[in-house]
């Protein structure tokens, strides 16, 4: 174990560690563990206090606390999802349609433990028709969505149903083919009924992206033949130590990342040790993120891919690795040097991250259950299919890659760059102290998986922390930190010319045209707060990400 780790000690109960935090909270001028516990906040939180976080967050935070003991009402599921699984046990491929919150648990809970989810977060046209072209005679399709009105899930749920029609079955055929997971009283609730779907209702006191360990992170997971039980037992195991003063790894971990945001170090890093636990990164991110990112403060997650992938460290960097349990004598890390560690089981991991960044958020005098800025794109993009795409030139084209350059920030003034090297020299030169890049691609994840090759790319070549994310799932994340936290970030939007688009059936618009309306709505958000935006447009695909990734290669020569 390093010095560092050392010096910070271990805090851990239920399995679960936190390596280094102390360390991390000595380091600020105030220690924020010490203010935590002058106002009781652990025992607090553990009771659903709702003024710990201020008066004008009193109401949401009111309604938004069920997430602290969820796992004991989660338990009343049980025999619901068995009989559930019973009924759909000729059906074992399981498709996921969820945005956020409803898809990023349980793609990490299947991940994790080995079990096969075909998560649908996108609006890629391509990306749609390939999963419903795979194994469609044996798909079960869970609908998740919390409000009922994701304009993603909904066009998910369209078009599996006319599939499932085009294949022949009758409508109450199709309708035993979905399992909708929503709130009590959505629109999508008598939606489901009207389809004759199976309807599981989920905990109503808590938010998405709280919503791991309730029916948006158990359903599809025990469908995929994950035993949800023991998520809930490593949840319940943790519970009782996260009202106490002392080892309290939910404690130790939300007081380090509040302090190190105050402190300077407001990005953190989240890298895997490669000790068993697969994606949680995805998941912490659009818990930090959407919970702290606004009023103009927050913490931005950076995921990393493995400890040594460039962008893991830096004077205003939190570097911190998790995984699963470590045999006694292990070093945390993997093979880097983390300030905070955090090993043990995924179902602790979930609560204590939760309350982690519900801490933290009282250390920066934030609402961490609200998002005031998510709407904004979403808005956008409404206004974009009912008027049409905006009308944009090329500002270059770069071996048929086509760049639009918006200046933000101190590229105002700066010559309007001629080909992509130039281009994406410029981005990186203006990144400010302090700020960050965040990479957009609005591509399909699978097909267009070498995209994401351009983060540790722009990391290395920038020395700055740089973000990737999927659209337009990432508008669901990291996309409220983008436009309600410092706004000290510029972004590189990646699109693609759709090959073959599919049509959202009952609606006027196709899913290629909701992608392109999405990424104009979200640029056009951005564009407007003065930040650097410079989108790359491929026309051929198969072409353009290798072009791409030769000219982030370049940046270090």
């Amino acid at each position: 174990m390093s010095e560092d780790l050392l010096d910070g000690g271990c805090e851990g109960a239920a399995g679960l560690a936190v390596y280094g935090a102390d360390a991390v909270d000595a380091e600020a001028p105030a220690s924020a563990r010490a203010a935590l516990l002058a106002e009781d906040v652990p025992a607090r939180l553990t009771q659903k206090d709702p003024t710990l976080w201020g008066t004008e967050a009193q109401a949401e935070a009111a309604v938004r606390l069920g997430w602290v003991d969820t796992f004991r009402r989660s338990r009343e599921l049980l025999p619901q999802l068995a009989e559930l699984k019973a009924e759909l046990a000729d059906l074992d491929h399981v498709v996921l349609a969820g945005m956020g919150g409803s898809s990023l648990a349980p793609e990490v809970i299947t991940r994790t433990l080995g079990r096969s989810l075909t998560v649908l977060d996108t609006t890629d046209p391509g990306q749609v028709r390939s999963a419903i072209a795979d194994r469609l005679d044996r798909t079960v399709v869970v609908v998740a969505s919390k409000s009922g009105s994701t304009v993603e899930t909904d066009s998910h749920r369209r078009a599996y149903w006319q599939a499932f029609l085009d294949s022949g079955l009758t409508e109450a055929e199709a309708g035993r083919r979905f399992v909708v997971v929503t709130d009590p009283g959505s629109p999508l609730a008598d939606t489901a009924a009207e389809m004759g779907a199976f309807v599981v209702l989920a905990d109503p006191e808590v938010g998405g992206r709280y919503s791991a360990l309730t029916a948006f992170g158990l359903v599809p997971s025990a469908l995929a033949g994950v035993e949800v039980a023991e998520l809930l037992d490593q949840a319940e195991e943790l519970f009782d130590a996260l009202g106490g003063d002392r080892d309290n790894p939910g404690l130790a971990l939300g007081a380090a990342l509040g302090a190190a945001a105050t402190n300077g170090r407001d990005k953190v890093a989240l890298i895997p040790d490669g000790t068993g636990i697969d994606g949680l990164g995805d998941w912490a991110e659009q818990l930090i993120a959407e919970s702290t990112g606004k009023n103009g403060v927050g913490i931005l997650p950076v995921v990393i891919e493995d400890p040594s992938s460039p962008g893991a460290t830096g004077p205003d960097v939190l570097t911190l690795t998790y995984g699963g349990g470590l045999p006694a004598g292990a070093v945390p890390g993997g093979g880097i040097r983390p300030q905070v560690a955090v090993n043990g089981p995924l179902g602790a991991h979930f609560l204590a991250w939760e309350y982690a960044t519900a801490v933290a958020g009282v250390v920066l005098g934030i609402d961490p259950f609200n998002q005031p800025n998510v709407t904004e794109s979403k808005e956008n993009t409404n206004r974009l299919l009912g008027t049409g795409l905006p009308v944009e030139a090329p500002t270059f084209v770069d071996d048929g890659v086509e760049g639009y350059w918006f200046p933000g920030g101190s590229q105002q003034e700066a010559p309007l760059p001629g080909d992509l090297a130039g281009a994406l020299r410029l981005l990186l030169d203006g990144l400010a102290d302090g700020g960050y890049l965040a990479v957009m691609a609005y591509l399909d994840r699978f097909a267009d998986a070498k995209a994401g090759q351009v983060r540790p790319g722009l990391a290395a070549a920038s020395g700055r922390p740089v973000t990737f994310g999927w659209g337009p799932r990432f508008l669901h994340s990291t996309g409220q930190y983008h436009k309600g936290g410092p706004q000290l970030g510029s972004f590189l939007q990646i699109t693609g010319d759709v090959a073959e688009d599919l049509a959202v059936p009952g609606k006027p618009y196709s899913f290629a045209q909701l992608q392109a309306a999405q990424a104009a709505g979200d640029r056009q958000a951005l564009a407007e707060r003065g930040r650097a935006v410079l989108r790359l447009h491929l026309p051929d695909r198969a072409a353009g990400v290798p072009h791409v990734l030769d000219a982030v290669r370049g940046l270090r020569s």
